[in-house]
């Protein structure tokens, strides 16, 4: 019998891994999570799951049928959680962020030493370039046929209160749930390559041999520029990021540094890698990318988008880093400049002394010359 767990149980984990598994045609499909709420409709309507698909000209719906879920925070559903995982071919983690494989570390490593030498495959989406590596490390143990794998989620989602849902006439997660899920039709995932995963059955997931290229291209052309728009789209008092569509100028600004800053950065970077990093290749990205950004049935929130300021202005993240990159690469990041001093603005006043203070904090010692540059860069376009 073929079991798929799903760790996580937002809307990656539905619209990516569960319905990936449910069209794989997996035996048994579990998923684990400690949020009460979504545990008790899930039962209550019998594993039956309803995610919102938004295609490009309507919202269309998927059903997951006979989902088990389990509570790791429960004893006696944390002790059918490690047999689960024992006997799991496919594992796919989807939680907030890494620190989070603390929790779950121990569980999996109690599960997979009951059955040491079976194959699995685990595919770790929390949007880290290295998560793969570190659950590996948090659970450790002696499995040589358990692989993990990283994964490029290029995928826009989100989850949808149960009031807006009957506003916006979509389905919740559950017939009782007082959310629903709802996710881009976008359906390609990236994942890294391993002995034997050409026999995977999770649906919808794509083998790259070398996945750093493509983490790059998402968080440093996806999520920057998604990011740069936000940021604009705030200052002008815009409120869903699909209203841009009206403002063809600040999208022109999006493309703009998507392909003169990053994309150019990134393919010289990266030349060679794949037909992604060539002129054709990141222009048809970027302006595919452009459109999905402002898709009217993602109803995306700017405020969404353009939260978590510290992080998103961290060293190695979406707006620092992709200015890293394209000053690394001899170009010049004047668009995305512009963004960081926005977003700067609101983390830290318009002072530079406190600006400078402030960049001292977030980012990483010792204070080098690229450290400076990068700062002054953003001072300049204030």
């Amino acid at each position: 019998m073929s079991t798929f767990l799903g760790i996580g149980f937002g809307p990656i984990q539905t619209g990516i891994f569960l319905l990936g598994a449910s069209k794989g045609g997996f035996d048994r499909i579990v998923v684990a999570d400690v949020d009460k709420s979504l545990v008790k409709a899930l039962r209550a309507d019998k594993g039956f799951i309803t995610i919102n698909i938004a295609a490009r000209d309507k919202i269309k719906t998927e059903n997951i049928p006979d989902v088990e879920i389990y509570n790791p925070m429960e004893s006696e559903d944390l002790k059918k959680l490690v047999s689960i995982a024992a006997e799991a071919d496919e594992i796919a983690t989807a939680l907030p962020g890494v620190k989070f494989f603390a929790n779950i570390a121990p569980w999996l490593k109690n599960g997979f030493a009951m059955e040491p030498a079976r194959r699995r495959f685990i595919y770790t989406a929390e949007n880290h370039n290295h998560a793969a590596e570190l659950l590996h490390e948090a659970i450790g143990g002696n499995f040589p046929n358990t692989h993990y794998l990283n994964t490029v989620v290029g995928k826009m989602s989100g989850v949808i209160p149960a009031s807006e849902c009957a506003r916006r006439n979509l389905k919740s997660l559950t017939p009782s749930a007082d959310r629903g899920h709802l996710v881009e039709e976008f359906n390609r995932i990236l994942i890294s390559r391993c002995l034997g995963i050409d026999e995977r059955k999770t649906q919808g997931l794509f083998i790259k041999k070398d996945l750093l290229p493509f983490e790059e291209a998402k968080l440093y052309g996806h999520n920057a520029i998604h990011m740069l728009l936000g940021l604009h789209a705030s200052e002008n008092k815009i409120s869903f990021m699909h209203e841009l569509a009206k403002h063809p100028k600040l999208i022109e600004l999006g493309r703009l540094a998507f392909i003169d800053e990053s994309g150019l950065a990134l393919c010289k970077k990266w030349k060679g890698a794949d037909e992604l990093f060539t002129e054709k290749g990141f222009r048809e990205y970027a302006d595919d990318l452009l459109v999905r950004m402002v898709n009217p049935f993602l109803t995306d929130s700017v405020d969404r988008v353009c939260r978590d300021l510290e992080r998103k202005l961290g060293w190695d993240d979406r707006i620092i880093g992709t200015m890293r990159v394209v000053v690394s690469q001899g170009f010049n990041p004047t668009e995305l400049s512009r963004g960081a001093a926005i977003a700067t603005r609101r983390l830290f006043g318009s002072e530079n002394c406190e600006i400078r203070k402030g960049f001292e904090k977030l980012w990483p010692a010792p204070w080098t010359e690229e450290h400076e540059n990068i700062l002054d860069k953003i001072l300049s376009s204030k």
